[in-house]
This record gives structure tokens, sequence and C-alpha cells, in this order.
């Protein structure tokens, strides 16, 4: 009895694998999907998605407070547990729905991670399938701390699950996601403390934007954070939990009910023996060639979080990469070429920061001799009319073409206002013809004029 064949296999339900599934499925091709977690991914189950309803919420306990005695007289009162069964109703669903559109399209699904036997085999569930092509679609995970006591830290995905929240926590990790989380807990009276290696937090956005969310943090909130501290280990005590760390050649401690792993994120790949498949990959996820092609087996793809392209890892941009991919199994004779274009990105805190196109030092890096505004602005209309502090921007124009080579925003409404300055890059839309635009009066989209 020979092995089920399949044209495609895909691995990963996510955005990016169930889009290719899809794709493959609509063009009459024989389609199997395999996940080892709920069918959705990431993002709906158990990332973005309700990560934002959480921040929503937070949203609203953030404007109280800054309206009082303008108007707010007395705080709303908040219930955790209310709140996490209205974040339920976004998730619940998510699973069941996706195996209900993937098995209408009659596509063969699979609980479980597969392994490669050879460059066109895998086994899984206990059977052996072969296919012409297979897609890794499978995301990132945490990244281990790899320290004694790692056990002991949770996970975002644990925060997203909490029945009741304790009165201390400490999280491992100052990047977006750990600032998020650390957000979305001090707003709801939790006493948080960061840890990180790294001199200050989201190292990856521009410094002076950062500072202003760290101020946020520090003085609003009352987060403590050290810094320049390598954790090598997480102590269980009676009650809390120490985690310890060495900054400088000294060892410095903190102590919470709750410890938190955000460190970071690394590509979802050790259980797939890609060598085994004479699949190449790296700390960055699955090798690929520009077409999203694995660089040693031509039979394999990859696309999204997973991929070691230039496409951040964003829930959009493993859409895109879906696509590509797609049309490449679809359409050998015209391959298509994975184009990014400028990609924002924001961190959910409050105030919101985002970011999108080069920073400082990428600009100085490639040559162009740019125009740099940077501008503190609490007096704005709209962010005086909700009594915000933090509003600043930072620009960066190219003197020769007056296009927006970079933008980094830090506000309540940067992650939309962001969108306004991808749309003048994606269009190149010099700043002069911006600022003949007519845009509503008074919204957030308008002060992009004032920024450029």
């Amino acid at each position: 009895m020979g092995f089920e064949h399949f044209d495609v296999f895909v691995i990963g339900t996510g955005t990016a694998g169930k889009g290719v599934a899809k794709d493959c499925a609509k063009a009459g091709w024989k389609v199997a999907i395999a996940d080892n977690r709920e069918y959705g991914g990431t993002c709906p189950n158990r990332g973005c998605d309700p990560k934002k309803v959480l921040v929503g919420f937070t949203e609203i306990i953030d404007r109280a407070t800054k309206m009082q005695g303008m108007g707010i007289t007395k705080m709303p009162e908040v219930n955790w547990s209310d709140l996490m069964t209205f974040k339920e109703t976004f998730v619940d669903a998510i699973p069941a729905a996706t195996e209900k559109d993937l098995a209408a399209l009659d596509i063969k699904m699979y609980h479980q991670s597969p392994k490669f036997l050879d460059e066109n085999t895998l086994s899984v569930e206990g059977k052996t399938v072969t296919a012409d092509k297979i897609v890794i679609a499978t995301g990132q995970k945490a990244m281990p701390l790899k320290i004694p006591g790692e056990e002991y830290a949770l996970l975002s995905e644990d925060f997203l699950d909490l029945k009741e929240l304790p009165e201390t926590m400490i999280f491992i990790g100052a990047g977006y996601i750990g600032m998020e989380f650390a957000h979305i807990a001090a707003r709801f009276g939790v006493k948080v403390t960061m840890m990180d290696f790294a001199p200050g937090p989201l190292s990856n956005f521009d410094e002076d934007m950062v500072k202003y969310i760290q101020q946020v943090s520090e003085e609003d909130l009352g987060i403590d954070f050290i810094f320049n501290a390598e954790v090598n280990e997480i102590e269980k005590l009676q009650k809390n939990f120490r985690v310890k760390a060495n900054q400088n050649g000294k060892e410095v401690s903190a102590k919470a009910e709750m410890v938190f792993n955000t460190a970071g994120r690394v590509p979802s790949i050790e259980d797939l023996d890609l060598e085994k498949g004479n699949v190449d990959f790296s700390k960055k996820g699955i090798s690929v060639n520009e077409f999203l092609q694995n660089t040693t087996n031509k039979s394999v793809y990859a696309c999204g979080d997973v991929s070691a392209s230039s496409g951040l890892p964003l829930t959009p941009l493993s859409s895109q990469e879906s696509k590509i991919v797609a049309a490449n199994l679809l359409n050998k004779k015209e391959p298509k070429k994975a184009d990014y274009p400028p990609q924002p990105t924001v961190v959910f805190t409050l105030p919101k920061l985002a970011s999108v196109g080069l920073s400082e030092k990428e600009a100085k890096e490639q040559g162009y001799d740019y125009e740099l505004e940077h501008k503190l602005v609490p007096e704005w209309f709209n962010a005086k009319h909700i009594n915000e502090k933090i509003y600043a921007y930072k620009t960066l124009v190219d003197k020769k073409t007056g296009l927006v080579l970079g933008a980094h925003l830090v506000g309540p409404e940067a992650s939309e206002i962001i969108n306004m300055f991808v749309m003048a890059m994606c269009g190149k839309l010099d700043c002069e013809t911006l600022k003949k635009m007519i845009f509503t009066y008074p919204s957030w989209a308008s002060d992009i004029k004032g920024m450029v």
C-alpha cells in the first residue's frame, strides 16, 4: 500500500499557512495542513487580537485618569474576570471556524507537528505522507531562557488566560511584548518590575521616542526597571519567586508572585527534523531566496514569521508572503519575487509607539541628505483636549526629493497616524503634496501635515 500523496503539504495554520492552503485548494490541488496547536495561529488565538482587547480596556482607564478634575469625578470600577470573559468572545470560536473553512475546501487536516523523513516525505500522526511541495509556516514561539528555574516562568499566552491578577509581577525582557503586557498589568494595579540585559527598553525602536515611553512607565505607572541585567536564575520561594541577575559583575534580584518570560521570540522549527529534509535554516528561521523558496530543498517554501526573509514578523507581512508563495506554487512559469513596501510597526503601550521607514542611523549610513524634525507637542489640539502630556514625533525627509524617509511617533493614536505616513511613502507623495491635501479637522490624521 502506497503512502498518501499531496500536491502541497502546509505546516502551520496561522495567517500564512492557511492562506497558502486555501489558494492551492481553490486551484484544484490536493492539499493537507497540520498544526500541533489549536488551528488559527498565534495572532487570533493567543497574540495580537486578545491582547488588543485588553489594551482597549486600559485605554478607558488611562483616559479617565487623565480627565479627573476636568469632568471625570469618579474612576470606573474595573473587573478583570469580566474583561477576560469578554476577551474569550473573540478567541473561543477561532479554532473551530478555521477548521470549518479548511474542511469546506476538502483540505486534509492533521493535529500534530510533522517531521521530515526526506526531502518530500513527512511523518505525521503515525502516518507517512509525501508531497510535491511542502510549505513551512509554523511562526515563532517564546525564546527559551535556558537558566535554572526556567520552568517557573510563564509566557505571554499565559497572561492572556489569567483568572485573576497577582499583586506583583516580573517581566524578563523589556521588548514590545513585555512592555505591552507590563502596561496592561500596571493599569490594573499590579506592581511591575522589568529586567533586561539591554541598557534600556524597546531597543529596536527610536531611542528618543522610547524615552517618552519609559518616562510614562516609571512616573505614571510605577514600573521598576532593572537594566544591564543578565538573568541567570529563577528561585521558587514560599509565596513568591526570586529572579536573580548579573548586573555589571554584581548580583541583583527582584521578587514577585508571578514571573513572565518576554525575552523575545524564535522560529518554531525544532520539531520538524529539518536536517533530514535537507532544509537549510538559521537562527532567523527557514533560509529562503527572493521567491521564498528554501535555498537547499527546492520543494520547500516558507512564509510568515518563520521565514528568514526581510519581512518583519508581523501578521500583515505573513498574509503578503502567503500570497507570494501561493503564486509561485501555482504559476511556475512566472515566479513572483518577495517585494516589501515600507513596513510599519507599533508597540501597544499607552501612549503607543509607532515607526516606519529609516532611523537616523540608517539614513546616515545610506548617505541621505535629510531634514530631521523632532518635537514634543502636547499643546496640539488632539493631545490637549484629552489632557495627554506625551505626544511626540520625529520625521526624516529627503532634502533632494521631499519624500518621507522615516517617521517615529509616540501618542494615543500613533498606531493610526503611522498609516498616513505609510500611504505617503508607498505613494511617493512629497511633503509639499501632503501639505496641500485637505484633511478633516480636528482629526489625528490631520496632524501629519504639521509633522513634515
